[in-house]
C-alpha cells in the first residue's frame, strides 16, 4: 500500500524531500543485511507505530462502546458511499501527499514554500491518488471474496491477503520503484532492476519487514470494523503514519535534534 512508499524512502535512505539524504550509510558497518536493515527500521518507527496503533485501536473500541462516536463514523461511512471514488483520492491525496508537504513547510522551512513543495506534490499527487483507489479496490474485493463480517477467521484472511498477498507481489515493490524513479530522474534502470532477485532482497525485503510491524496490527483494527469505515480509518491511520514519519526523516537528516519532541506534540502551540 501506500505506506510502503514511505518505508521505502526511509529504508533506502532518502527522506520525502528532495535534497534531504538520510546520511547514515558512512557510519553503517558493511555487514548489515538486508534483514538487518529492515529490522533497524521497524525498531526506529517502533515509537510512532505504537502511537498510532493506540489512537486507531481506541476509535474502533468507541465505534462499539460509544453510540455518539459510532453516529459520527457512521455519517463518514455514508458520506464516503456517496461521493465514491471521488472520496477515496482526494482522501489519499490530502493524506498521503497535502497534509505532509503543509507538514513541512511549517515545521523545516519556517513556514516559506518553495519551489521544490510543487515539485514534490507533482509526483505525490498522482502516486497517492493512485495508490488509495488501489487501496479502496483491494478492501471491497476481500469483502466480496470473504464478507463483511469481522470475525476472528476472516479478519485474518483479510490480513493475510492484504499483507502477504498484494503488499509482497505489488504494493512493496511498485512503493519502492515510484520512489527510486523520483530519486533517480526518472530513469529506467529502477525498472531494469525492479525484476532482479537482487534487488527484491536489498529493497524490497526491508520494507516489508518494516511495513508489516507497523501495519499488520493496523490492518487488524481496520478490519474489525464494516466495510464502509475501513478507507475512511485507513485514510486515518496514513496520516498520522504520514506526519510522524515526516517528521522522523527530516531528524535522521540533521533537521531537527535528535532528542527533540516529535513536531505533531507542539502542533496546538
Amino acid at each position: 500500500m501506500g505506506r510502503n512508499e514511505l518505508l521505502s524512502n526511509v529504508i533506502s535512505r532518502k527522506s520525502l524531500e528532495p535534497g534531504l539524504c538520510l546520511e547514515v550509510s558512512a557510519a553503517m558497518p558493511k555487514s548489515r543485511t538486508p534483514l538487518m536493515i529492515g529490522w533497524e527500521a521497524a525498531r526506529a518507527n517502533a515509537k510512532p507505530a505504537l502511537i498510532i496503533q493506540a489512537i486507531m485501536l481506541a476509535i474502533a473500541i468507541s465505534f462499539y462502546a460509544n453510540s455518539t462516536i459510532a453516529d459520527g463514523l457512521r455519517n463518514l461511512a455514508e458520506f464516503k458511499r456517496a461521493h465514491g471514488l471521488m472520496f477515496v483520492v482526494c482522501a489519499s491525496v490530502f493524506a498521503g501527499a497535502i497534509l505532509p508537504e503543509i507538514f513541512l513547510i511549517l515545521f523545516f522551512q519556517r513556514a516559506r514554500p518553495q519551489i521544490g513543495n510543487l515539485h514534490n506534490l507533482a509526483f505525490t499527487i498522482p502516486v497517492w491518488g493512485f495508490d488509495g483507489s488501489l487501496v479502496d479496490l483491494l478492501y471491497r474485493t476481500e469483502a466480496n471474496w470473504l464478507g463483511d463480517v469481522a470475525t476472528v477467521p476472516i479478519v485474518l484472511g483479510k490480513i493475510f491477503i492484504d499483507q502477504f498477498g498484494y503488499n509482497v507481489l505489488f504494493a512493496a515493490p511498485f512503493g519502492v520503484l515510484t520512489y527510486e524513479w523520483k530519486n533517480n530522474g526518472i530513469s529506467m534502470q529502477p525498472l531494469r532492476d525492479l525484476f532482479t532477485w537482487r534487488h527484491y532482497r536489498d529493497k524490497i525485503s526491508p520494507t516489508l519487514l518494516a511495513t508489516w510491524a507497523v501495519w499488520i496490527p493496523l490492518m487488524a483494527i481496520i478490519y474489525s470494523l464494516p466495510l464502509a469505515l475501513q478507507f475512511p480509518l485507513f485514510g486515518l491511520a496514513l496520516s498520522f503514519w504520514v506526519l510522524l514519519l515526516t517528521y522522523m526523516t527530516n531528524r535522521f537528516a540533521g533537521k531537527v535534534e535528535a532528542d527533540a519532541p516529535i513536531a505533531l506534540a507542539t502542533t496546538d502551540g
